[in-house]
This record gives structure tokens, C-alpha cells and sequence, in this order.
């Protein structure tokens, strides 16, 4: 009896434990569980630990309680202006509702879940970049319209039983076709606004230049009125100091401004004077010796049939102060009646009885030139 007993106890030992394991699963901290009959949710487990079911008749699905992610493919959208751009994105999504996501999928599970959600995420995608013109895409802060994708996505992802955390713009980008045809457009833009900066630039240049020259003219015309206002208080005091000097002796003037213009009148070249020997020009060369230098004037009055002698006052300059005869740069002037004067140079002597001609030759010269 107690043999039958005991070979009884083991199957039945056996069926325990296998009924036991059939009644109990594990529900991963990671996990939300559901227990279904026939097809229709009894128990929702979304608490790690361990939970009871009925053998062989309840089943339990789980689905990953994590935040999953979930990129879409390329597309291309169409802006306000036409410009057609390559966009994908970026979304976070978590199961909410085990339920009504169990009711949504049915037995796809998570797989059919992303392939929906990516629909609803295309949708908002070209919905809400489909309104905006291509330069709010292409800007560098394209929050507000990743909001606006996120929540309208959201809206329509609660029917699935998940949450849309976040989406995110990954690229935007033209066709290649439109690359080529952007990028001529965008560097005649900058092309412009540098030739726009270059013309500000020559602008304000023009204005530095005009301001530094009409700072020059002013200075200058400063300068040169100074300049002449020094000079005509030194002209004032030289003509002053002149006329005190030459107020003290008028006779030293007179001699001194004869002596000028002897100096002026007499220069070096081939040059001839024709003048009356008794004139004023030669007040102080009738009285005495021509210094050297100057040109000598003598006067020896003209005869009708001859000619009187040259008096000792009027010997050449060259024979007084120059043996030589030909100093460089001076001059020497010869006195000769009218009547040799006539014979030697015909187009140039007045007729017979004529005054007396004084004629300056440079020292150098052999005979007296014309």
C-alpha cells in the first residue's frame, strides 16, 4: 500500500509544480504586463514582481516600458515658396496606455506601433513645415516648429496609446537638383550685401578724405596768411630800417641805387646800349673810375670831320683792374667816336653829327659785336 502511495505521490508532485510554474510570471521592471483570456485583457501588471494567472487559460503580453525612439525615413516637403527641401526626424515615444495600445496594434506589438506612429509623424511633418516659408526650416533655431510637430503628433498618437516626448529635425536639405541653383542665388546675396558694405565703406572713406582735406586748405590758407602777415611786418621794418639808413646821407642813396642799376642794366652777353653821354644814367661814371665789375660809360662828343681823344676817365675797365682783358662773367665798355663807329658798323651808326654811341662787349670778345 504504501509503495502504491508512494508512486503515486511523484506525478502528482510533478503535476503541482508544472500547474505552479503555469500560474506564475515574472513582470520586468523594464516591462508593462497584460493578462488576457480568450483574447480580452483581464489584468494590467505594470509593476515589477511577481503575479498569478490560470493555467493554460490566461496569457500574458509584455511591452517594453521604456522610452523608444524612432526615425523616419527621408521625405520631401514643400514650403510657402516652393523650394522643395529632404527632411527626416528624430521622435521619443513611450506606451502609456497598455490597454488601448494593446487594442490599437493588436498582436504587431511594438513593430506595428512604430510603423503607425511613423505615419502620424509624417503627417505633422509635412503639416507644419508645409505653412512656414524655407528660410524659418533652414534658420538655426527651428524650436518653435519642432514643438509644433511634437504636439500635433501627440494629438494623434493618443488613439495608439503612447506619448510623444519629443521630435527633432535631424537635416534639411535641398534636392540635388536645387543645390547647384541655391547656392548661385545665396553668393549673388552675399555678393551684394559686400558690394553694399563696400559702398558704405568708399562713402564714409569719402567723407574722412573731403574732412582731412578741407583741414589742409584751412591750415594752409592759416599758414600762408601768417606767413604773409610775418612777411609784410618784416617788409614794413626792412623798408623802415632803408629809409632811416638812407635818410641819414641822400647823396649815398642816390649813389647806391646808380650803382644797382648799373649792376642790372650792364649784365653779361652780347647786349648795346645807346645813350647820350651827358645823361643822367652816367652822372657818376663822368666823375669817376668805374669800379670792377660794372660797365664802364664814357662820353666823347661826335665831330663832323673827326673825333676827339678818349679822356683818361673812360680807359676800359679791363685795362684798370684786369691786365688780362677777358675775366670771366664781366664786362668792359669800349667808347668810340661817331664817326669810327660808323665806319665799323654801318646799320648801326647814326648819320654824321650824331650823338656820341656807348657800346658794352663782353670782356672775352675780340672786337665789339653789333
Amino acid at each position: 500500500m504504501k509503495r502504491t502511495l508512494s508512486m503515486l505521490a511523484l506525478p502528482a508532485l510533478i503535476i503541482v509544480a508544472v500547474l505552479a510554474m503555469a500560474s506564475i510570471y515574472i513582470v520586468d521592471v523594464r516591462e508593462k504586463a497584460l493578462v488576457t483570456r480568450f483574447g480580452e485583457v483581464i489584468t494590467v501588471r505594470e509593476e515589477p514582481g511577481l503575479g498569478l494567472k490560470v493555467p493554460f487559460l490566461d496569457n500574458v503580453v509584455t511591452y517594453d516600458a521604456r522610452i523608444l525612439g524612432l526615425t523616419t525615413d527621408p521625405m520631401e516637403v514643400t514650403p510657402l515658396d516652393d523650394r522643395r527641401l529632404i527632411v527626416d526626424a528624430f521622435a521619443r515615444w513611450q506606451i502609456t496606455d497598455v490597454v488601448r495600445f494593446r487594442r490599437a496594434v493588436g498582436s504587431g506589438g511594438i513593430a506595428q506601433a512604430q510603423s503607425r506612429l511613423e505615419g502620424i509623424l509624417t503627417n505633422a511633418i509635412r503639416g507644419v513645415l508645409g505653412s512656414v516659408p524655407s528660410t524659418a526650416v533652414l534658420s538655426d533655431d527651428r524650436t518653435p516648429l519642432m514643438n509644433q510637430i511634437r504636439d500635433q503628433a501627440r494629438e494623434e498618437a493618443e488613439a495608439l496609446g503612447v506619448n510623444v516626448i519629443d521630435v527633432r529635425l535631424t537635416r534639411t536639405d535641398l534636392p540635388e537638383q536645387n543645390l547647384n541653383a541655391t547656392y548661385a542665388r545665396m553668393r549673388a546675396e552675399r555678393e551684394r550685401e559686400a558690394a553694399d558694405e563696400v559702398a558704405r565703406g568708399g562713402e564714409a572713406a569719402q567723407r574722412v578724405r573731403a574732412a582731412a582735406d578741407r583741414t589742409v586748405v584751412e591750415l594752409t590758407s592759416q599758414a600762408r596768411r601768417e606767413s604773409e602777415v610775418i612777411r609784410g611786418e618784416a617788409d614794413a621794418q626792412r623798408n623802415a630800417i632803408y629809409a632811416d639808413a638812407f635818410g641819414q646821407d641822400p647823396e649815398f642813396f642816390a649813389f647806391t641805387r646808380s650803382m644797382q642799376s648799373y649792376e642790372r642794366a650792364l649784365q653779361s652777353g652780347n647786349s648795346s646800349i645807346v645813350l647820350q653821354p651827358d645823361g643822367e644814367f652816367f652822372s657818376y661814371l663822368n666823375d669817376a673810375k668805374p669800379q670792377t665789375g660794372f660797365g664802364a660809360a664814357v662820353a666823347a662828343p661826335a665831330a663832323a670831320g673827326g673825333a676827339e681823344a678818349v679822356p683818361e676817365a673812360a680807359e676800359p675797365l679791363a685795362a684798370a683792374d684786369d691786365p688780362a682783358g677777358n675775366a670771366a662773367g664781366s664786362e668792359s665798355a669800349e667808347v668810340v667816336p661817331a664817326a669810327d663807329a660808323a665806319a665799323d658798323d654801318a646799320a648801326e651808326t647814326p648819320a654824321a653829327g650824331a650823338d656820341t654811341i656807348l657800346r658794352t662787349v663782353p670782356l672775352g670778345d675780340a672786337a665789339p659785336q653789333g
